[in-house]
């Protein structure tokens, strides 16, 4: 089988993406080949100085991209519900939940989450759960999560989804994608429990070099630990064009299924994307029933339409 590249991309022109966390990494690489490939490409971030920096980083490279920078602070459920009333047009094609942090200090988002599951998961349960009207409306559409092949670091606690009882950083972010991969399991389900041909698809970039790793660290002024990263990186990582293919293959290749999940070719760590080996509990429907519900819950989004 002949490894995929961006090369393979299909036509973009006419479709229209939402990329989260687009300024910089996996992200601003899916939110660049989608507009190289000719699609209109709004970037959804947090700093606007970050936006719109990488917007036009973007147009000096695809001079023909039509690119666009909003706000979007996934931190923040005021926020998500503002990006998605001002976000123009009726239609979507392609939200790419992307962004992401990653075992930061303890923490809690505008709403009281804890920081990555509030970020990681409600967020892009909320922005999902608001944009699914476009999606829906638009055929062919598909919604693309970015998980971890560490979410087999925890599976998540119902009981206990905000780390309450006890933060560990590395366990809450194995729990946050963890949610992601049941999250994508759940609303698949239910995309086609109604009929709709609406793809809900994971994906994870294996060890790809982006400010993730160091993002921690730096937050506690661990600076010889943030060198040692750096270091680390630049021997095993693979750099963030390639960890961005598999999230770049399920949104754009023909035949990519619902509930899917991809990632790297060589043992998920790096390599052209290829189906990715996943914990058992992320197939669980039960797990992901409770889930959706108390995430409807938290947040106050629901998703009409797919009710079941």
């Amino acid at each position: 089988m002949t490894a995929w590249t961006v090369r393979d991309m299909p036509d973009q022109s006419g479709r229209t993406a939402v990329v989260t966390g687009a300024n910089s990494g996996i992200g601003f690489v899916t939110a660049q080949e989608l507009a190289r490939a000719g699609a209109r490409v709004v970037l959804g971030c947090r700093s606007e100085t970050r936006g719109e920096e990488a917007v036009g980083r973007i147009r000096a490279e695809v001079p023909h991209a039509d690119v666009e920078f909003r706000r979007l602070d996934l931190g923040d459920l005021v926020s998500v519900r503002e990006f998605t009333q001002e976000l123009p047009g009726d239609g979507l094609d392609l939200l790419v939940n992307n962004a992401g942090v990653m075992a930061l200090p303890y923490s809690t988002t505008e709403d009281g989450f804890e920081r990555q599951f509030g970020v990681n998961h409600l967020g892009h349960f909320a922005l999902t759960g608001r944009l699914l009207p476009r999606l829906l409306a638009t055929p062919g559409a598909r919604v693309v999560t970015v998980s971890s092949g560490l979410h087999v670091l925890s599976n998540i606690d119902i009981r206990d989804l905000n780390s309450e009882g006890g933060y560990r950083r590395w366990v809450a972010y194995g729990r946050s994608k963890t949610a992601n991969l049941l999250f994508v399991h759940e609303l698949a389900r239910r995309l086609d429990a109604v009929g709709s041909d609406v793809v809900a698809a994971a994906v994870h970039p294996g060890y790809a070099e982006t400010n993730l790793q160091t993002a921690g660290v730096r937050m506690e002024g661990r600076h010889t630990v943030e060198r040692l990263v750096h270091f680390g990186n630049g021997i095993v990582a693979q750099p963030a064009e390639s960890g961005a293919l598999p999230t770049l293959y399920a949104a754009t290749a023909p035949g990519v299924g619902p509930d899917s999940f991809t990632g790297p070719r060589l043992l998920g760590w790096r390599g052209a994307p290829a189906p990715s080996w996943r914990a058992k509990w992320t197939l669980n429907d039960r797990a992901g029933e409770l889930l959706w519900a108390e995430s409807e819950r938290l947040t106050q989004v629901t998703y009409e339409g797919l009710e079941v």
